[in-house]
């Protein structure tokens, strides 16, 4: 049940929300555990699940036509995760997601999400902000790999994600930076 008062916690911080309606709504919902390296969705399957971490790291992925991975985001506790294009669209993931450590999630099923916007009192803004904030994280990602030199990236990464470089190996994180490992340590070495 730890898991489900942090979700409860980020929740009120967004929305009103009674005990009733949040009791309803965590019944349609599961607590789950991954071990480090274990996918939470993969690419290629439908996303069907949203994902609030409560501890832990995961990273979200794609792997290209040649089998290369590349590291589009990391997310941390307190966020939730998922495709979410796959997950509103309803067609195949473009991206996987997976636990880096060991991590502990709620999982909210299409069926808690579709209730939520039906019968919470604020369901809807609880929706929005929440794209709002995945839209706006994913617009800055966008035009920072354009406005900014890979050393600025390399700054902005532990303001984004701190303790990051303790968390996540270092050829995920120069994936994530758009540059190569030996790159990234070059970069690690002039700053």
């Amino acid at each position: 049940m730890p898991s489900f008062n942090i979700l409860g916690e980020a929740i009120r911080q967004m929305i009103k929300i009674s005990d009733a309606e949040m009791e309803d709504f965590f019944e349609l919902c599961t607590e789950r555990t991954f071990r480090s390296k274990e996918f939470l969705s993969e690419q290629g399957s439908a996303a069907n699940e949203i994902f609030f971490i409560t501890k832990g790291l995961t990273r979200s992925l794609i792997t290209d036509g040649a089998g290369v991975e590349h590291t589009i985001h990391f997310s941390t506790e307190y966020q939730f995760i998922c495709d979410y294009t796959s997950f509103m669209m309803k067609t195949p993931a473009t991206n996987g997601i997976q636990a880096l450590e060991l991590t502990q999630v709620v999982v909210m099923p299409r069926v808690a999400i579709d209730w939520g916007y039906s019968h919470l009192q604020q369901g809807d803004k609880l929706g929005r902000l929440i794209a709002e904030y995945y839209f706006i994280y994913f617009d800055s990602r966008l035009k920072n790999q354009y406005l900014f030199t890979p050393a600025q990236r390399y700054e902005n990464i532990t303001r984004i994600f701190p303790n990051i470089h303790n968390r996540v190996p270092q050829h995920m994180i120069a994936s994530y930076l758009g540059v190569s490992p030996v790159h990234l340590s070059r970069l690690k070495n002039s700053l």
